[in-house]
């Protein structure tokens, strides 16, 4: 944040410096003002930006011109200003930069010599942009992939902490309010994942256009697939809990499990959880020796976790015999801890991760056509592909 604010305020004086020679005004304030809205935290919402920008007041500009020319500044010439600088922006598709159209138009109109003023404003505004974009081609912002990488692991983590206490709680005595309190904890982690997802965002923007980034799309594939593979398992988690909830509610006060088939669920939910951690850290390992290592963890822990839900199979089966009401709810338990351990599968994940690679394959030859006829001609995509899912077998 510290590197970001610096970064901004060295752009805007510059773009103000420069300003201050080239434009007609005593204060060119546009100028650093444009540089600080466009230098972003990534180069691609630099470039994006930049260019919105200049549209949106390149185009409020333009409408304020028409203005004077037709109309002049009045009360209702002001809203029908307003109105039609609004509209323009929408039809310039300027997104987030739509109100910057009204605002230049009033701001432009507002003055006695419009037509000096505006291309005043017109100068000021391509000089911050201008500054703003080379600022960060330089100086190149960071890569957010290890921010990501840490959020995506903290999410992880209170899986697994939830995951544990639930497993503690069904190995004993459950109260229904105790079973819910976990039910509700699971829903807040939807929060955790909107988090997670905004950090996994600004990471992908940073990979984009990025030279220090050798193959940006692979690192965006494998984090966003890492984080659907945790989604689906709070997921299931959630619904787990609800399971518990409902068994707890048609129990009470009797416990959920006899004492082995508890004992053997906690241990499982464990095993699970741990997995849960491993699988996070491979995917954010972008090292081959220390991803291998991962991978190699996660399959032992993924064997053992089977190996512990094949002895609380025939447990639950024998108390559904003896519990005709809850054998759906037995059932269910068995059902959700096996949807987690096959999310966590590395085949599973191998093959998902390669489709999505195909996938944005695909789109971006669909999008680029000419540039992607001129990479096979060249034999650039059959390279690119070829190291895509050789990295992915190792480190994904």
């Amino acid at each position: 944040m510290v590197v970001q604010t610096l970064r901004s305020a060295a752009a805007a004086t510059i773009a103000y410096v420069i300003a201050l020679r080239l434009s007609p005004e005593a204060a060119p304030l546009t100028a650093p003002l444009t540089a600080l809205l466009v230098v972003q935290v990534t180069l691609y919402a630099t470039l994006t930006n930049g260019i919105r920008r200049v549209n949106a007041v390149v185009a409020g500009v333009l409408v304020a011109i028409a203005f004077s020319l037709l109309v002049g500044l009045t009360w209702w010439s002001l809203g029908l200003l307003i109105v039609a600088a609004l509209g323009v922006g929408h039809l310039v598709r300027v997104d987030e930069y739509v109100p910057e159209v009204a605002i230049s138009a009033m701001l432009v109109l507002g003055v006695t010599t419009v037509g000096d003023t505006a291309w005043a404003r017109v100068l000021e505004t391509l000089i911050g942009a201008v500054v703003g974009l080379g600022f960060n081609l330089l100086l190149a912002p960071p890569v957010w992939v290890d921010e990501a990488g840490e959020s995506l692991e903290g999410l992880a983590r209170r899986l697994r902490q939830l995951m544990l206490r639930i497993g503690e709680e069904a190995a004993g005595r459950q109260p229904f309010e105790r079973a819910a309190a976990r039910l509700h904890e699971a829903r807040r982690l939807d929060h955790d994942i909107i988090e997670v997802d905004a950090a996994l965002r600004q990471a992908e923007d940073s990979l984009r256009l990025n030279p220090r980034v050798r193959d940006s799309v692979l690192h965006r594939v494998v984090l966003r697939t890492g984080l659907d593979t945790l989604e689906i398992c709070t997921v299931v988690l959630r619904v787990l809990a609800r399971t518990l909830t409902d068994l707890a509610r048609d129990r009470e006060p009797e416990p959920l499990f006899a004492k082995e088939t508890g004992r053997v669920l906690e241990q499982l939910l464990s095993e699970i959880a741990d997995a849960v951690v491993s699988f996070s850290v491979l995917v954010t390992t972008h090292v081959s020796s220390n991803a291998d290592a991962a991978e190699t963890r996660l399959s032992t822990e993924l064997r053992t976790a089977a190996g512990t839900r094949d002895r609380l199979a025939p447990l639950l089966r024998e108390a559904s015999e003896h519990e005709e009401r809850q054998w759906q709810l037995l059932g269910a338990v068995l059902t959700e801890v096996d949807r987690m351990i096959d999310e966590l599968d590395t085949e599973h994940r191998s093959r998902r991760l390669l489709e999505e690679l195909d996938r944005v394959s695909q789109e971006s030859r669909a999008r680029m056509p000419r540039l992607t006829r001129l990479r096979e001609r060249l034999g650039v995509q059959d390279k690119l592909w070829r190291n895509r899912t050789g990295m992915g077998s190792r480190s994904w």
